[in-house]
């Protein structure tokens, strides 16, 4: 029993620091005593279904991060128009998607760079300053992150 505690203290050790450094986790137990507690360590390290037995060794697999789910074009449009609504600035009720910022909605230079700032934030890339400046209604930007994503529909 002790060496099983021994074997997860280390075990969580490996795993914390694999996940600070984003590096991969691979663990190998070779010794026959540790064979024998194979079930109780697979069972605390379980890292999904990545373990694999090679060589009657046990070998854990990388553990592997899935994206977020797959963007469609109402999606982008629900995001973008929520991350409007939420702006201080910007009137809900006068809010569609063909609003110009500047004639419709009354932003100023200053609050398109913050709304061109909110929608890098919500979608996580940055957009260049010349394309921010081409985008000026919510419809050009749900089009943008739509052809920058590679969404088509």
């Amino acid at each position: 029993m002790a060496a099983a505690n021994l074997v997860r203290s280390a075990l969580s050790g490996l795993l914390r620091k694999s996940v600070a450094y984003r590096t991969p986790v691979v663990c190998r137990l070779s010794t026959v005593a540790l064979q024998q507690k194979f079930q109780t360590v697979k069972s605390y390290c379980n890292l999904h279904n990545d373990h694999i037995l090679q060589n009657e060794n046990p070998k854990f697999g990388i553990r592997n991060y899935s994206g977020g789910a797959p963007l469609t074009l109402e999606l982008i449009q629900s995001r973008v128009l929520l991350v409007l609504q939420l702006y201080d600035k910007v009137n809900p009720d006068k809010l569609k998607v063909d609003s110009h910022f500047m004639t419709d909605l009354g932003l100023d230079s200053l609050d398109h760079v913050e709304v061109i700032m909110a929608m890098e934030d919500e979608f996580g890339f940055e957009i260049p300053d010349a394309d921010a400046e081409r985008l000026v209604r919510p419809r050009d930007i749900i089009q943008y992150i739509a052809d920058k994503e590679d969404v088509f529909e």
